[in-house]
C-alpha cells in the first residue's frame, strides 16, 4: 500500500545517481557506462510527510538490441505500477523518449515530475528546448548535491491526491465492537511461524477500527461458534476452506472469503464478480490464464496451479489449458485466453491490478479472482457476496 514513484529516462542520465541523492543510500550501482541498471531496482523507505514510498530505478528506455528491447521491456511494465512518474533528463535535451514515457503516464493518470540532472555541467538553469509547460520541472546535480530538496517537495506536492487514504478490507461491514471469524487453515503452504499478508491485513483492519478478530483453524470453527453467546455477524475463511466452512456458518452470519474482500480492496469487485460467468463458457482446450501477485515456491498441491484447475474442470466436466504467470510477468498479448484468473494481489499495487483489468478490458477477456472462481465452482458464490449486497444483486441478475 506504498507510494509507488517510478524513475525514468535515457540511459546515463543520472537516475541512480538521483535516487541515491534521494534514499541517502547507495541503492543502485552508479557508472559512468550507460546501462549499467538492467533490471528495476526497489527502495522502500518513509518520505515524511507522504510516509511509505517505494522508489523504483528502472533501465535506460532508450537502450538497443536483443538485450536492450527485454530491458525496455521490464523498464515499460513498471509504468502499470507506479502513482508518480519522475522523468529525468539532462544536457537540456527533451526529445522523442521523454515525450513518449510523459505520455504513456498521463495515459496512465499517473502524474509526472522531471528533473533536469548534472546541472553543474550546464550552467544557468533553464529548461530545455521544447519543454512542456504542464510538467514540473527541477534542476538537480548529485555532484554538488544540488536540487534533492527541491525534488523531494516537488515528490509531495503533486503526489496523487488521497493515495494514502487506506480503504477498508472488512471493518466496515460490521459494526464497532462487533466479531469477525476468521477461519485460517494451517496447511502446507502456510508460511512458518507466521501469517500470510491478507490474513495480518485483515486482522489489524478489525483492530484499528475497533472490531474483534477471533481467529481459528478451519476443524475448530464449530465449537468456537459454540461457545460465542450469538451468532457473529462476519466470517471470512482462507477460500480453499470454503466447502467446510460454508456447511458450518450459521444462516445469521455473512460468509466471505479473504480473497472476495481483497478483491474489492485492490481490485473491482463487480468487474470481477462479472468475469465468473465466464467459467460456464468454458469448453474442452479453452486457455485459462492463472495470475499470482508473488513468487512463491509452489507445493504438490498448490492453490493455483493445482487445486484452482482442479475444481475448474471438475465445475466444467472439460480439460482446460493453464498457463501461470507470477510476479509483475504478465502476457501482453491476452488474445489467445477465454479467462484470466487473478490471486488476491496482496503484493501488488491497486493500480497495478486495475491497470491488468483493463488490459483484460481491451482484450476482451474476462478476468475474475481467486475466491470467486472457487466460490463459483464450489456452488458457494452467492453466498459469498452476502455482504456486498450491490454486487449480489449483480450476481444474481446474470
Amino acid at each position: 500500500m506504498r507510494l509507488h514513484i517510478g524513475m525514468f529516462g535515457r540511459r546515463n542520465v543520472g537516475k541512480s545517481s538521483v535516487l541515491n541523492a534521494l534514499c541517502g543510500q547507495q541503492i543502485s550501482i552508479v557508472s559512468p557506462h550507460a546501462g549499467t541498471t538492467t533490471d528495476p531496482v526497489e527502495k522502500p523507505m518513509e518520505l515524511l510527510p507522504l510516509g511509505p514510498v517505494v522508489f523504483i530505478d528502472t533501465a535506460g528506455i532508450d537502450d538497443s538490441g536483443a538485450l536492450g528491447e527485454l530491458r525496455n521491456r521490464k523498464t515499460r511494465s513498471c509504468l502499470d505500477r507506479v502513482d508518480l512518474g519522475v522523468i529525468i533528463t539532462c544536457d537540456g535535451i527533451w526529445g522523442a523518449f521523454e515525450r513518449q514515457l510523459a505520455a504513456e503516464l498521463k495515459a496512465r493518470a499517473v502524474p509526472v515530475i522531471a528533473a533536469h540532472n548534472k546541472q553543474d555541467l550546464c550552467g544557468e538553469p533553464k529548461p530545455p528546448a521544447e519543454f512542456p509547460d504542464d510538467i514540473p520541472l527541477v534542476f538537480t546535480s548529485t555532484v554538488q548535491a544540488h536540487g534533492t530538496d527541491a525534488l523531494k517537495d516537488a515528490l509531495i506536492e503533486h503526489a496523487p491526491e488521497g493515495c494514502l487514504e487506506t480503504a477498508c478490507i472488512a471493518a466496515d461491514l460490521i459494526s464497532p465492537g462487533d466479531i469477525a471469524v476468521l477461519v485460517v487453515p494451517i496447511d502446507r503452504e502456510a508460511p512458518r511461524g507466521r501469517l500470510i499478508l491478507p490474513q495480518v491485513q485483515t486482522i489489524r483492519d478489525l483492530l484499528d477500527n475497533g472490531r474483534c478478530a477471533l481467529v481459528v483453524r478451519e476443524h475448530e470453527l464449530e465449537q468456537a461458534i459454540i461457545r460465542l453467546k450469538e451468532p457473529p455477524p462476519l466470517i471470512i475463511t482462507d477460500s480453499q476452506a470454503f466447502e467446510q466452512v460454508a456447511a458450518l456458518a450459521p444462516p445469521q452470519s455473512m460468509l466471505t472469503g479473504f480473497s472476495i474482500l481483497f478483491a474489492r480492496y485492490k481490485a473491482d469487485l463487480a468487474t470481477l464478480v462479472q468475469g465468473t460467468r465466464a467459467i460456464d463458457r468454458l469448453r474442452e482446450g479453452d486457455r485459462v490464464l492463472i495470475a499470482e501477485s508473488c513468487t512463491h515456491h509452489p507445493i504438490e498441491d498448490d492453490i493455483g496451479r493445482v487445486k484452482l484447475p482442479r475444481w475448474l474442470e471438475r465445475y466444467t466436466g472439460a480439460p482446460l489449458r493453464f498457463t501461470t504467470a507470477a510476479g509483475h510477468d504478465f502476457p501482453e498479448d491476452l488474445a489467445d485466453y477465454r479467462l484470466v484468473i487473478h490471486c488476491g494481489a496482496c503484493m501488488h499495487t491497486r493500480k497495478a491490478v486495475l491497470r491488468r483489468l483493463e488490459k483484460c478490458r481491451q482484450a476482451g477477456v474476462p478476468v475474475t479472482n481467486y475466491g470467486l472462481a472457487i466460490a463459483k465452482c464450489l456452488g458457494v458464490l452467492e453466498r459469498s457476496l452476502e455482504p456486498f449486497p450491490d454486487v449480489l444483486e449483480l450476481c444474481r441478475g446474470s
